[in-house]
């Protein structure tokens, strides 16, 4: 997990990620981090080894996940829950009401009004539609209410699925890092994905027009 450097806004005007907003769709939530949440993460991933392999954190499938101590990980989550460089909501599944992962707006370029995206859905999550809903709703966000221009993210070859949500959420390829990942002795692609705004997909749709219509 990158932990990242946070935003000085003690002598700043509020940066567009200084609201916290609750996110409401049909099969999920997305509230603002807290730091008890990291509980839930830490065991989302430990007992979910397919989660640290798709992210590229691992090299190898015999390899255990070994994140940051816990104690480390509830004072990250704290800093995320206040940061103004970065927007943390947990993937709450409305059927249950656990918190099944994170959606995540971050590494953000205020000059070009862009950011990048990440998403973490555990098992008790996946399956059902909610990573793409909760793609939909922080990216609609993102770029309809933040305002920003661009968001983007990266995928590794080995998730097909990962690539299949984000084209229906209207994210475009837009290039290849050859051998990016060394995993269990084979070299892994990563691919580049964009969304602009005014290339939201809306629900039923895949892929994003330029209409200016709002929409993992």
């Amino acid at each position: 997990m990158t932990v990242g450097t946070f935003y000085d806004h003690s002598m700043s005007e509020p940066t567009p990620f200084a609201r916290q907003p609750t996110l409401t769709g049909e099969l999920v939530t997305l509230r603002p981090i807290r730091a008890e949440d990291a509980d839930l993460v830490d065991a989302l991933l430990r007992e979910d080894p397919e989660v640290a392999r798709l992210t590229g954190s691992l090299h190898s499938s015999t390899e255990a996940y070994e994140g940051p101590p816990l104690d480390r990980l509830r004072e990250i989550y704290g800093q995320w829950a206040v940061a103004e460089d970065r927007l943390v909501l947990a993937v709450i599944d409305t059927a249950s009401g656990l918190l099944v992962g994170e959606a995540v707006l971050n590494d953000w370029d205020e000059g070009n009004r862009s950011c990048g995206f990440r998403i973490l859905v555990g098992a008790p999550g996946r399956g059902r539609g909610l990573g793409t809903e909760a793609t939909r709703l922080i990216v609609r966000h993102g770029l309809e209410t933040m305002g920003l221009h661009r968001i983007t993210l990266e995928v590794y070859d080995f998730n097909p699925r990962a690539r299949h949500v984000y084209e229906k959420a209207g994210f475009r390829h837009e290039g290849t890092g050859r051998e990016a990942l060394l995993f269990d002795g084979e070299w892994i692609d990563v691919h580049y994905m964009g969304i602009l705004g005014g290339g939201l997909a809306t629900p039923g749709e895949r892929g994003g027009g330029r209409s200016p219509q709002p929409i993992q």
